[in-house]
């Protein structure tokens, strides 16, 4: 699905990526662990178009998308959820899973796409005519995961879902997760500080670190003691 190739990114400079390579399979859940400030999010935006990198190539579906705009990966099928959420608080909520469909080569409400939405996410339809910025903060994660999924995404981009918000939700979202993998059309990057949340639904692991992947495998050869030492405070 998607290859990352040696990328490096700068902030002025600053190397904030060193030769990061990773390879997301078709319809796998892979996790990006690392302390905060390790450069995660760097790589997030990095993928989605947001920052360009100083080298490297980032290959979807063995097509280079390096130089392409974020709208052009997002009309290609990268779905981004960003860290904080990225909601729009003054608008509803209603309003703000409109806005997922301008990333749509048809900018229209697939009515169909909506209802996936609400059977996922009832709330959103509970509470479709609340301002956004009213809602609890899991419940804004349910409003940004909802609005990607409006788009049925090839890649989904997740920057610390459970960030913030309680147990609950975190096990909704838990599920949620699990049920986009069983349909096995969907690759899922999760970055993530949690291993435990992590460990519960990834099949492949990096843990990074001052920029660098220095640890990587399966779940099943994943040396879960190793990654507690990466990513202890």
């Amino acid at each position: 699905m998607l290859t990352i190739q040696n990328i490096s990114v700068n902030y002025g400079e600053s190397t904030i990526l060193r030769d990061v390579n990773m390879e997301i399979p078709t319809g796998k859940v892979v996790c990006l662990l690392g302390r905060n400030g390790v450069g995660k999010t760097t790589l997030m935006k990095s993928l989605m178009g947001l920052l360009k990198p100083s080298q490297g190539e980032i290959l979807l579906e063995e097509k280079s998308i390096t130089r392409w705009s974020a709208s052009q990966r997002a009309r290609a099928g990268l779905g981004y959820v960003p860290q904080g959420r990225g909601i729009f608080p003054r608008l509803t909520v209603y309003e703000n899973l409109l806005i997922g469909f301008e990333a749509t080569a048809e900018r229209k409400v697939d009515k169909a796409a909506l209802d996936e939405v609400y059977v996922t996410f009832p709330v959103l339809k509970e509470m479709g005519h609340r301002m956004a910025g009213t809602l609890s903060g899991g419940q804004q994660q349910q409003l940004a995961l909802g609005r990607v999924l409006l788009r049925r995404p090839k890649l989904l981009l997740l920057d610390e879902p459970t960030e913030g918000i309680q147990p609950s939700i975190m096990l909704e979202i838990e599920n949620v997760i699990r049920s986009l993998q069983a349909r096995h059309d969907l690759s899922i990057l999760l970055v993530e500080q949690y291993l435990d949340f992590a460990m519960s639904v990834g099949n492949y692991f990096y843990i990074m670190e001052t920029g660098a992947i220095v640890m990587k495998g399966s779940a099943d050869e994943f040396d879960e003691g190793q990654a507690r030492s990466y990513l202890a405070v």
